[in-house]
């Protein structure tokens, strides 16, 4: 029942970024008694990409429609007219689907580099229109150079499903001259070759980024109600639902983080809480960072090293997960070789408990965490210089449901804590993310979903017991949302509300705004600061 009820992506992989906010909502008449056969464009409160006021130049990376699995491929030229040290770069993502379609999933790679990942809305009868912008600028160096360019947004049109996808994607270079100068960004952009990594020889910090994903329309989509096999229940797996995504360098585990539990623009049973209001990241998959620098001085020795990525807790065997992985390296130019060495590597044991407790309502109880600390020095042009990261991940979760999932609920939070000190600089990032939701299948097939989702995180940089800058980011979704299940779509008597607020805070300033929809009417747009 869970399974059919929960039908939310059939395609497979893709892309990042923020969804462009509309403008503030004009005075309108009353919402609507139930959703008709349009709704407002997709838009959420998240802040847009700044953009300096320098000359700026722009260059179309890819424009196609997808109707099935057949990838895009064409090639990317740099622009003219506005050098090659940018103060930013940001990718713009254009698109358009009307009919009936599925959430789909989808990537962008320039030179074998993935730079984008998203989700795509699903579309009403009438058709709707949506953006998303992302800040690429940390990819400068590969764009200094022509490259190939793939895109994929997988996709299936036939006579029930007849949206066709279609999209156009840009990127704008915004020159760096007066008083804007050039992004400090990587001087390597490496895409992971299977697990094949060869670094610079005089490699001073090394960052690996991992756009990963659960999706395919497997249980791995919803890997966050997952249970044990002996629990009856359409989506089991061995260990329960703690999932952990891991990277190790030789084999040695090298960097640990909690996914972050996105809902697609269909999930939790009932796609009408997010035709106009998606969830938190589900248009901005933001890649998992690790800091890989403790492990440089291993990397510098100009030989080929194993890097490998997995999710912990996924049976063995199981698709669903994607993990597109790359590495930005920034180089020492006082040296040729920066050579020094790996001196603490300390891994708690994994904790992964659950408890079922059967009955009319069961009830499943998971506590999950993991804790990893590396230090390591270099000797550089500029001193010897020593990187610890420590961190911390953890699930903590009640799943209840009934035999037949008519009732299906979750109340889960998951903690990424990490630490990175290095030159005597110390960067904490506390992560929390949540979830509250519950399903119901009532009289008359009537499905309800009232749902909570949070990301939020608390970051300071200190040093020298001085906090230099710090931030306080709290995106939060809610929604609750009615319809007839099993009927044609213009017999659902659907009606909905959400909101999201996003709010960030801290030494660069306030950012604050609010959204409310009814019956996919934008009824509020209201920023406090």
């Amino acid at each position: 029942m869970r399974r059919q009820i929960m039908s939310m992506l059939a395609g497979l992989l893709l892309v990042t970024g923020t969804l462009l906010g509309a403008g503030p909502a004009a005075a309108a008449a009353e919402p609507p008694a139930e959703f008709g056969s349009d709704w407002h464009d997709p838009v959420t409160a998240a802040p847009p990409v700044t953009r300096p006021d320098t000359r700026s130049c722009e260059v179309t990376v890819a424009q196609a429609q997808f109707r099935d699995f057949t990838p895009y491929r064409g090639s990317y030229t740099p622009p003219t007219g506005c050098g090659d040290r940018w103060s930013k770069v940001v990718l713009r993502l254009d698109g358009n689907v009307k009919g009936r379609q599925y959430d789909r999933l989808g990537h962008l790679a320039v030179g074998g580099v993935e730079i984008l990942r998203t989700s795509t809305p699903q579309p009403s009868p009438d058709g709707i229109a949506w953006s998303v912008a992302k800040d690429v600028t940390r990819y400068s160096e590969l764009l200094r150079g022509a490259q190939p360019v793939e895109m994929l947004i997988g996709n299936v049109v036939d006579e029930t499903y007849t949206g066709i996808i279609d999209v156009k994607v840009t990127l704008t270079f915004y020159a760096a001259h007066g008083a804007t100068r050039p992004a400090a960004v990587p001087d390597r952009v490496l895409a992971l070759n299977g697990t094949s990594l060869t670094t610079p020889r005089n490699s001073e910090r090394i960052v690996a980024e991992v756009y990963a994903t659960g999706s395919g329309g497997g249980c791995e989509e919803y890997w966050y109600l997952t249970v044990p096999d002996t629990a009856p229940y359409s989506c089991q797996a061995t260990d329960g639902p703690y999932r952990e995504v891991q990277i190790r360098v030789d084999g040695r585990l090298a960097g640990i983080a909690a996914p972050f539990p996105t809902v697609w623009t269909g999930g939790w049973s009932n796609p009408f809480l997010w035709y106009v209001i998606p969830g938190p990241r589900a248009f901005d998959i933001k890649p998992v960072q690790y800091d890989l620098t403790p492990f440089a001085a291993l990397l510098n020795d100009g030989l080929e090293h194993r890097v490998e990525v997995s999710v912990a807790g996924v049976p063995a065997g199981r698709p669903g997960w994607s993990t597109p992985a790359n590495v930005l390296v920034w180089q020492d130019e006082g040296s040729t070789v920066v050579t020094g060495g790996l001196t603490r590597h300390h891994e708690s044991t994994l904790v992964n408990s659950v408890r079922h407790t059967p009955g009319p309502e069961h009830r499943l109880d998971t506590k999950g965490g993991h804790r990893l600390t590396v230090s390591g020095y270099l000797d550089t042009s500029h001193g010897r210089v020593t990187t610890t990261v420590s961190r911390a991940v953890g699930n903590v979760s009640v799943h209840r449901w009934t035999e037949d999932e008519k009732l299906d609920a979750l109340k889960g939070t998951w903690t990424d804590d990490e630490t990175v000190t290095t030159g005597g600089r110390a960067t904490a990032t506390h992560r929390r993310y949540t979830m509250d939701g519950t399903t119901t299948l009532g009289a008359g097939d009537r499905l309800r979903t009232v749902l909570t989702l949070g990301d939020t995180a608390d970051t300071a940089e200190v040093r020298g017991g001085r906090r230099l800058a710090w931030s306080r980011l709290d995106d939060r979704y809610t929604g609750d949302a009615t319809y007839t299940a099993n009927v044609p779509r213009d017999q659902r008597h659907a009606v909905g509300r959400t909101a999201e607020r996003y709010r960030l805070h801290g030494s660069e300033g306030c950012y604050d705004r609010s959204l409310t929809t009814v019956q996919g009417m934008l009824t509020q747009d209201r920023r406090r600061c």
